[in-house]
């Protein structure tokens, strides 16, 4: 395919020229470094738009240098530069006035132009190369404050963690350029299809699972995206909205490859499911509430890990695009949803519903969605059972949040906003599937048919998601409890598996170093 020039492409090359620019101001108020800093990041954003709309008209192809332009690289392109422009515009006031004000915006700029590349690139050396920029920008933007010991052991578990995926994903480029003579994944996919994986094509899919999983902050070298509280606020937004989703770009650029291992799906299932319920779990004992929203993003990429498992790559897709939007406005308006909420709440204690009424309020919740939730299968078309067996989870999820209303155990403005939430959510959920498959479908590879082990599975996550909605449900009953009040202290502390780590790699003696 003859390479094509797409606007996209610019939007790096104008983000690193303005950052070169803010590097040689490093210091505090460098007179109008911040508003071109916005500038160049809306530029970006107007240049992936504009390639979107052309890509519309045109269509896309093969890219120089290794990138690509098809509708998943723009989508990717389009959400990348536009939370990076919001998180450049919120950095103006943010950090008007810090010593290192021009070093800041250089470093954001930097990493956004090495994102921008990394999910339009088709080639797993360029992968390789930009997953390597991102990982030194962070690393230098967790130590903005070098003298914060936590900032100091979360940017040293971070590197561990995310340079060791690097290692995993050059090693797969490098498998394939050996076995294959090229890492251009559209190439080595057809190659395969054609010949099958062998031995090269699974084990370079375990690599990059590998790599997938490192990147994600999945269950247990977690404990880095936790920590990253220390950066600024920006960054924080920025890297659970973006940079976060890293692993599960790799997985959706590479799906034909990855697809070729059943054992590494399987890995995926497993894994994305635990990590997923057990993020949930420390999320709700956590009181501080950007603490809260990074145990969220461990959930939420475990889940975005079950998908992929699943073979459900549109959904993993679309699960991203909404997660770092959400996840983006989470962060930077912390502040007020804290003080909203305290103004709803009324003082006194909160009613204690009794076991008939919850188990009777999430079972009417259950039967309501489900019916729905079929209804709605049936008008869109077929699904195959992974689908389902996702829109059951959602299902579950659903009905725990209306039967908190139900059984009267929340506020009644939250009650409300709950169960109109749940109902849109209950009601898009299909809708929004059919639309992912629609726009990212054709490019991406189906879900397998599930064999005896894929079955086996679904089961498990279904009745895990399950039994721990229900245990949710009831937890008004138990949560006063001794042994309740232990499991609670133990789960705030994620377990203590943090500590393993900071032990394993001498967080410890990090954080008491300087």
């Amino acid at each position: 395919m003859t390479p094509i020039l797409s606007l996209s492409f610019l939007a790096p090359a104008l983000l690193l020229a303005t950052a070169c620019l803010a590097l040689r101001h490093p210091g505090k108020r460098p007179g109008q470094l911040p508003r071109l800093a916005e500038l160049a990041a809306l530029a970006a954003l107007a240049l992936t738009a504009s390639a979107l709309g052309v890509h519309v008209v045109q269509g896309g192809g093969a890219g120089p240098l290794g990138l690509r332009v098809d509708a998943i690289s723009l989508t990717l392109a389009l959400l990348v530069s536009f939370i990076g422009w919001v998180v450049m515009r919120y950095s103006r006031s943010y950090l008007d006035g810090e010593e290192n004000e021009g070093l800041f915006h250089g470093l954001m700029l930097a990493t956004l132009a090495a994102v921008l590349v990394f999910v339009q690139a088709g080639n797993l050396v360029l992968l390789a190369g930009a997953a390597i920029a991102i990982g030194l920008g962070l690393r230098r933007l967790l130590l903005f404050y070098p003298d914060r010991p936590e900032a100091r052991r979360a940017a040293a578990k971070f590197t561990l963690v995310w340079h060791g995926g690097d290692v995993a994903l050059a090693l797969a480029a490098i498998l394939m350029l050996a076995t294959h003579g090229t890492a251009d994944i559209a190439a080595i996919t057809t190659t395969l299809s054609d010949a099958g994986p062998g031995i090269a094509g699974h084990a370079a899919a375990a690599l990059l699972i590998l790599a997938a999983i490192l990147k994600t902050a999945a269950f247990p070298l977690h404990g880095w995206l936790t920590e990253v509280m220390e950066a600024p606020t920006p960054v924080s937004a920025f890297l659970h909205a973006g940079i976060i989703n890293a692993g599960g770009v790799l997985l959706i650029t590479a799906a034909p490859l990855v697809q070729q291992s059943a054992g590494g799906l399987a890995l995926l299932v497993m894994l994305g499911g635990f990590t997923a319920l057990f993020g949930a779990a420390v999320m709700l004992t956590q009181s501080a509430v950007k603490t809260s929203l990074a145990w969220s993003t461990v959930s939420q990429m475990g889940f975005m890990l079950l998908q992929c498992g699943l073979g459900l790559w549109a959904l993993a897709l679309l699960h991203i695009v909404a997660h770092s939007l959400y996840k983006a406005h989470a962060f930077l308006s912390s502040g007020g949803a804290v003080a909203a909420v305290a103004a709803i709440r009324k003082p006194g204690p909160v009613a204690v519903p009794n076991l008939a009424a919850v188990l009777r309020a999430f079972g009417l919740a259950l039967v309501l969605y489900a019916v729905m939730a079929l209804g709605f299968s049936a008008i869109l078309g077929p699904k195959t059972p992974q689908a389902l067996a996702l829109g059951a989870i959602l299902i579950f999820g659903v009905a725990y949040l209306v039967a908190q209303g139900l059984a009267d155990a929340a506020p009644a403005q939250l009650t409300r906003r709950t169960g109109l939430a749940a109902l849109a959510t209950a009601f898009a959920y299909f809708a929004f599937q059919a639309m992912a498959a629609h726009l990212w479908g054709p490019l991406l590879p189906a879900a397998p048919l599930p064999g005896p082990l894929e079955w086996a599975l679904i089961v498990l996550a279904v009745l895990s998601f399950g039994t721990v909605a229900i245990a949710q449900a009831l937890f008004p009953l138990w949560a006063h409890h001794p042994a309740t009040a232990g499991l609670r202290v133990h789960l705030a502390n994620g377990l203590y598996l943090n500590a393993l780590l900071d032990r394993a790699i001498g967080g410890f003696r990090i954080s008491r170093s300087h």
